[in-house]
């Protein structure tokens, strides 16, 4: 998600600090200032061929396209920004972005900064191409096609070293959901790379930030309430993530903002699921660890890493080590070629490479079918739906997409 200025953003992004900032290249409100990456001003249609058609994501405020570097033939994704968002200078939310993505480079589970390039109206971050889209196409998927319990573990797990390395290093995401977790590859399925730090804020014992932001059926009870966010905000995503992964299902989602707000702010979620009975039941009590009202009540990501669930067996170890030797480094192509482009598209439609431009929002999931059976008290505590690509509305949604 690219956010606007927050000093732009009256009730959707209220931003207030207190207590004084903890480090010297710390700017306003958790937003890190200074970067170590050379900014180019050449054209950056010098060094990269941008493939037409092959937009990966479009937001209000920038565009994600895909790219090939003209010396080595790798393909990238060339995430474009406007400086200026609603009359306001932003870059300095930009800097940010990108000194969090230099801050994680140690990190294989969050997206790889290549290079940047600055013109007059836009920044441009050239990152890393994750070929295999994003975790929410196979969430959205019918049940026999979605992600097995072991896929979802296996991703869990690697969703969660990247989110205790940022943990560790003070970064909190912000807007953990299906859309910003991407997949190397889709067959065989691949490993996971953490996209879009739009949102993201350094936290610090001397500084309390409270903002209210994200994504409706992912944001924890602290963000409605306009309390502090702390890394525990992140987990509660994760809760929530795991729940949809394992089952298709929005565990909060009501049938408008306000309903779907209250039931996040009651924690009326239901574990009686179909989808969630015929998992392990520590997959359960893996979520109930994260959706906890009290923040300091939830597990860390290291807990999770250690939960009885994510433990692997001896097999599944022997198979992940043969994976990890044998995984090749990416291969070249040249700038004509891509491997999605024998896919067919009808006219007026996006490519199936778009990998879903925009976060869905309330408008765009389709309940289904069995909601009218439910009982006022069941409609209250669990919707069950199927998400929709959410292409029709992708202009309204105020610029929320991948990377």
């Amino acid at each position: 998600m690219i956010p606007e200025c927050p000093r732009t953003i009256e009730a959707r992004s209220r931003t207030r600090c207190h207590g004084q900032v903890a480090e010297s290249n710390q700017n306003r409100c958790g937003l890190l200032s200074e970067i170590k990456t050379t900014i180019k001003t050449e054209p950056f249609t010098d060094h990269y061929n941008l493939i037409p058609g092959k937009e990966l994501g479009r937001g209000k405020f920038a565009v994600v396209k895909k790219c090939v570097e003209k010396h080595t033939g790798r393909e990238y994704a060339a995430k474009f920004m406007r400086k200026r968002r609603k009359g306001q200078d932003c870059r300095t939310e930009i800097i940010h972005e990108i000194a969090v993505l230099e801050l994680a480079t140690a990190s294989q589970r969050v997206v790889n900064l290549h290079e940047v390039y600055e013109m007059t109206s836009e920044m441009v971050l050239v990152l890393e191409f994750a070929a295999g889209g994003e975790i929410f196409n196979q969430c959205v998927a019918e049940r026999d096609e979605a992600f097995k319990e072991d896929d979802v573990k296996r991703l869990l797990r690697q969703i969660l070293e990247g989110v205790a390395f940022l943990h560790r290093n003070n970064v909190v995401h912000l807007d953990l959901k299906p859309q910003n977790i991407l997949l190397t590859s889709d067959s065989p399925l691949g490993d996971i790379k953490i996209v879009d730090f739009g949102l993201s804020r350094l936290v610090s014992n001397n500084q309390e930030i409270r903002e209210i932001m994200g994504t409706p059926e992912y944001v924890a009870p602290e963000i409605l309430n306009y309390e502090p966010i702390s890394t525990a905000t992140d987990m509660w995503s994760i809760g929530v993530l795991a729940y949809v992964m394992l089952t298709g299902i929005s565990p909060f989602l009501g049938d408008d903002k306000q309903e779907t707000f209250l039931n996040i702010s009651q924690v009326n979620v239901s574990y009686t699921e179909e989808e969630l009975q015929q998992c392990d039941q520590n997959a359960i009590h893996f979520i109930k660890s994260l959706l906890i009202k009290e923040p300091e009540d939830r597990a860390t990501a290291e807990e999770c890493l250690k939960h009885q669930w994510l433990q692997l067996r001896e097999s599944q170890i022997e198979e992940q080590g043969l994976k990890e030797e044998c995984t090749a480094k990416p291969v070249p192509v040249s700038p004509g070629s891509s491997s999605h482009e024998a896919e067919e598209e009808e006219e007026g439609q996006v490519t199936e490479e778009l990998i879903v431009m925009a976060a869905y929002t309330l408008g765009q999931c389709r309940q289904s079918s069995d909601k009218e059976s439910l009982t006022p008290d069941q409609k209250a505590i669990s919707k069950r739906f199927k998400f929709e690509e959410p292409f029709s509305a992708l202009q309204e949604v105020p610029g929320e997409f991948i990377y």
